[in-house]
């Protein structure tokens, strides 16, 4: 921070102290309700207590970083090569895969569709890549692959909301959310969930940040990367911080009046809410500001200031998490190929494998890889069977593939899993996995595991039973661990 703003959150925090100091035996009660003030050195690294309190076991990782490309792309073209699928390229699906087979959008018995891209191993490793990865391949070494992950839903929005809260319909918390819970803030200043989007927003809409059952205060709080950062955070016109501070202070009182009376803890949440807005309007700026990186680092990027870009979401992402947020989520949209498949994978991968390869190159130079789990996924998988030119032969190029809940790929790395290593199998054509599935209540029970959280353990009390991310399943997926 600078002098100047040390100074204003030193004088927030007074005068937040002196209204609660105002409040009498009261305040003293709520204190374990409320924010905690600003040290007065102006040091935002003070934890934030939360509902669960403390992490169950010694963590991994301190932070996550989730890259959630949505509409789903196609695995068979970046992550899994079938030699077999090359060689039965554009014969008929065989009838013991066909039949009572159900997908979102094939009919007609189609014919498979191998993959029209250039695959390599790469690093130490050898970990197997597509060619439109050219960036990503040079960090292989860094990637735990996971080649076996299964859902149970074939439709985006239902399986948008299984895959970020383990359950189909509206109204659970996410994985974000449940990390917030169970962890708390690192930062003050900050809220410990932040969520960035470039392109449309997903079909689940923001019940994939949402909090569900839980406090409001554990949802994901959405940053722009261009214009104001955060809507309404900014003072409206002729309001100055001063003024905003009164206003506040005010509020609050009459907040805290009516959370002795009423006893609700949405209340609690409110006046933290304002409070880390007020906090928010100091340090938010300043972490927005991208023009205080390196050329370098633009360039290893290749941000583009001042516009909205999924590389400038990579960036604030690794900011983010230097200033200790909890969980940063990344949204990026337009991977649903039902036609047009390789030429579209060509065209989104360029616009983010540079970037996420930077990011973990990034944090890696800064010493905060190992703390950071980074996640790149999506709801579910691809095909490998052909979706257009009516199902059948070897089709044009705007041939697509359909949605594939069945086997699919994601990856992690750092925050202590294990680099430079593949798990799990499909068969020969992609279809079915053969070896180590890993199903996504297991996969989230793996990420809490490496935050130091029991999946078992982390539960909340909702409609007269506790609830967990993991529902009544889930296991840790323990060779995928360093």
């Amino acid at each position: 921070m600078t002098n100047s703003t040390q100074q204003k959150a030193q004088n927030l925090s007074r005068r937040l102290m002196f209204q609660r100091s105002g409040m009498g035996i009261g305040s003293v009660a709520l204190s374990s309700l409320l924010c905690g003030d600003l040290p007065a050195n102006g040091d935002s690294s003070a934890k934030e207590v939360s509902g669960a309190e403390v992490a169950h076991r010694p963590a991994r990782a301190k932070n996550v970083i989730f890259l959630h490309m949505v509409g789903a792309p196609s695995q068979l073209d970046l992550f899994d090569y079938k030699p077999e699928l090359q060689r039965l390229d554009g014969q008929l699906v065989p009838d013991h895969l066909w039949k009572g087979l159900r997908l979102a959008f094939i009919r007609k018995q189609p014919a498979l569709l191998g993959t029209r891209m250039r695959f390599r191993q790469h690093g130490s490793s050898g970990i197997e890549m597509s060619e439109l990865l050219p960036h990503l391949s040079t960090v292989a070494d860094e990637l735990c692959v996971i080649r076996s992950l299964h859902t149970e839903q074939f439709n985006h929005a239902p399986a948008q909301l299984f895959f970020q809260t383990g359950f189909s319909q509206f109204g659970r918390p996410t994985l974000g959310s449940w990390v917030n819970y169970g962890l708390g803030s690192e930062n003050q200043n900050m809220p410990g969930f932040v969520v960035m989007i470039t392109g449309s927003v997903a079909g689940a809409g923001n019940s994939l940040w949402g909090s569900g059952f839980l406090p409001s205060r554990y949802q994901g709080i959405e940053f722009r990367s261009s214009g104001d950062p955060v809507l309404f955070l900014s003072n409206p016109e002729g309001i100055s911080n001063e003024d905003r501070l009164l206003q506040v202070d005010s509020i609050n009182q009459l907040n805290r009046l009516q959370l002795v009376d009423a006893g609700d803890p949405e209340i609690a949440t409110r006046i933290r809410q304002y409070e880390l807005a007020c906090r928010m309007q100091l340090a938010v700026p300043e972490l927005m500001d991208l023009s205080t990186e390196s050329k370098e680092t633009h360039e290893l990027y290749g941000t583009e200031p001042g516009k909205s870009s999924f590389a400038n979401n990579c960036l604030l992402a690794r900011r983010l998490v230097e200033r200790g947020v909890r969980f940063v989520q990344l949204f990026d949209e337009g991977w649903d190929h039902h036609g047009a498949v390789f030429s579209g994978l060509r065209q989104k991968c360029r616009q983010v494998d540079q970037p996420i390869a930077a990011l973990i190159r990034d944090l890696k130079q800064r010493g905060l890889l190992e703390d950071t789990l980074v996640i790149w996924g999506a709801e579910f998988g691809r095909t490998p069977m052909l979706q257009g030119a009516e199902n059948t032969g070897r089709a044009s190029d705007k041939v697509g593939r359909d949605h594939h809940k069945d086997a699919f790929t994601v990856w992690m790395a750092g925050g202590g899993v294990r680099a430079g290593t593949t798990y799990g199998r499909t068969d020969e054509i992609g279809f079915h996995i053969v070896e180590n599935p890993m199903h996504v209540n297991d996969f989230h029970a793996t990420i809490l595991h490496l935050l130091g959280l029991d999946h078992e353990q982390l539960t909340f009390r909702f409609q007269g039973r506790r609830f967990r991310l993991t529902d009544v399943g889930g296991k840790v997926a323990t060779a995928v661990l360093s």
